[in-house]
């Protein structure tokens, strides 16, 4: 089940512009750069983090060792 998954998220990403991933890897460098950036979704452990002029959204979790999972990330 896991490996049909990962199967679809890289499709999903193989899709991608070269725009998109721009804009994606962006996002991605400012919460590398400062975790808390997100806002936290109440009732769990992830965050959330909007970036209005790229038209990026990544949700992502962040480990007791600062590491950052990403859950979902790009909203069109």
């Amino acid at each position: 089940m896991a490996a049909l998954r990962a199967a679809g998220v890289l499709e999903r990403i193989a899709k991608l512009t070269a725009n998109e991933t721009h804009r994606l890897d962006r996002a991605i460098v400012a919460i590398s750069v400062n975790p808390e950036l997100g806002t936290e979704v109440p009732g769990t452990l992830l965050r959330d983090y909007a970036d209005g002029i790229d038209g990026v959204r990544v949700i992502y979790y962040v480990t007791a060792l600062r590491t950052i999972t990403i859950v979902a990330y790009i909203e069109a």
